[in-house]
């Protein structure tokens, strides 16, 4: 998953209609009568080692082996450029036929992706795990297909935790407070670490909306930002959280989800929501830790939060058989599992996940695999959520700092979350 952050129908008829003279169109593309078709995506690499686009070249010319008269063009960017270079080629006229990227609503918005239905094989569609596959749909039609997928858990210091004398994780806020108090009394620098800042200020603010019963949207997708669950949720963390200064001494709404990572990483965080990068990470400096669900008012959360990345079939070039061809190609369980298991990301698929989850190899991916199936995930079917993620970055931090009033700043992100959202309608 990008260190950021996380499917359809139109008329088939009219489609088809559509498609025979695209095709033909497009012919002279590539050399010999071959139809070519051009994926761009994201690099999952920290090094040129690690490259996706070796993944991909290799996918591609195994595909193509397979199928004679196709040709799959692949070109990779990086997390800082890859959006932008697909808008912007979009914006020219200039769609690439697939697109791997963070997010799909705007294309599918105004008419420029097939739907699901349209691309892939009925087996192919009932594979994907359905609560991602819903998290791919626009007015009930899936245009964004998940690529892959993580999912969050609260990570716990065990050489700390034993310093202080915890026996166990925390299943609770009051627990989580308790826990955080002997932390603090043990000389803990940050007892819970509470990333507010600009970088992830959103994945944070929806952990913490889900663990208080809450979250961004209600269960027929509108706003319920300033829900009094929500309220309740960040007064909590105002005065129960750092108002007794269990986030250390700096401030969360400045404080980005890296650098708790990194001082993770040191021995100076005791607990901190976090995703596989982090255990990663983790590992490698030899720091001991432990798992376990997030925790809520009462009890376990009732969901995590999960992120997913997106591929998406553009129409432009009428390339939809191929397309289609390549796409259950690339969500073959063999395949989906290959790419997972590089980058230690979550599968997107009901087979890929249940050969992961029996792989010893993959043993300390468990406990993310089995949030999976009821994790929610931003609301990024709505063309609005760039504005109010962008809102909520600017704003989020500040209902937790002393006389910070969370009543009045969620209510002022709800407002404009409403107000984007109908003037795109």
């Amino acid at each position: 998953m990008q260190r950021r952050r996380f499917l359809g129908l139109t008329a088939a008829g009219a489609a088809t209609a559509a498609l025979a003279p695209a095709l033909t169109a497009c012919g002279s593309e590539a050399t010999g009568g071959d139809k070519k078709i051009r994926l761009i995506a994201a690099d999952y690499g920290d090094k040129p080692t690690n490259s996706s686009k070796k993944y991909w070249d290799s996918l591609a010319r195994e595909f193509e082996s397979k199928n004679k008269g196709i040709k799959v063009d692949v070109s990779v960017y990086s997390w800082t450029e890859v959006d932008k270079k697909v808008a912007d080629l979009v914006a020219a006229g200039k769609a690439p036929d697939l697109a791997q990227i963070g997010a799909y609503a705007d294309f599918a918005a105004v008419g420029k992706l097939y739907s699901a239905e349209q691309l892939l094989s009925i087996p192919t569609q009932a594979d994907f795990i359905s609560s991602i596959a819903k998290a791919g749909e626009v007015h009930r039609v899936q245009y964004g297909l998940p690529f892959v997928s993580s999912t969050r858990l609260l990570f716990c210091n065990q050489k700390l935790f034993d310093k202080a004398g915890i026996a166990k994780a925390p299943e609770s806020w009051s627990e989580l407070q308790a826990a955080a108090k002997k932390l603090q009394a043990s000389g803990v620098k940050m007892p819970y670490g509470l990333p507010l800042g600009p970088e992830e200020a959103p994945a944070e603010t929806m952990m913490w909306m889900l663990s208080g019963g809450g979250s961004y949207t209600n269960n027929i997708g509108v706003y319920t930002i300033d829900s009094p669950e929500n309220i309740k949720t960040f007064e909590w963390l105002r005065d129960e959280l750092v108002g007794k200064g269990l986030t250390g001494s700096g401030d969360p709404a400045r404080t980005n989800r890296q650098e708790v990572f990194d001082a993770f990483t040191r021995g100076e965080v005791g607990m901190l929501n976090g995703h596989p990068t982090l255990m990663q990470q983790a590992d490698a400096k030899g720091i001991k830790y432990t798992m376990v669900p997030l925790p809520g008012v009462s009890g376990k959360a009732r969901a995590t939060m999960g992120v997913a990345d997106w591929m998406m079939g553009f129409k432009q070039n009428g390339h939809r058989d191929q397309i289609g061809a390549f796409l259950d190609f690339v969500y073959s369980k063999e395949n989906v599992l290959d790419f997972t298991s590089q980058y230690d990301l979550l599968p997107v698929t009901t087979p890929a996940s249940a050969a992961m989850a029996k792989d010893e190899e993959h043993k300390q991916l468990r406990p993310f695999l089995k949030e999976l199936p009821n994790a929610e995930f931003y609301p990024a079917d709505k063309t609005s959520w760039a504005k109010v993620s962008k809102s909520i970055k600017e704003k989020i931090g500040s209902t937790v700092q002393k006389g910070g009033d969370p009543a009045a700043v969620l209510g002022e992100i709800q407002r404009e979350a409403m107000a984007t959202e109908n003037a795109g309608r």
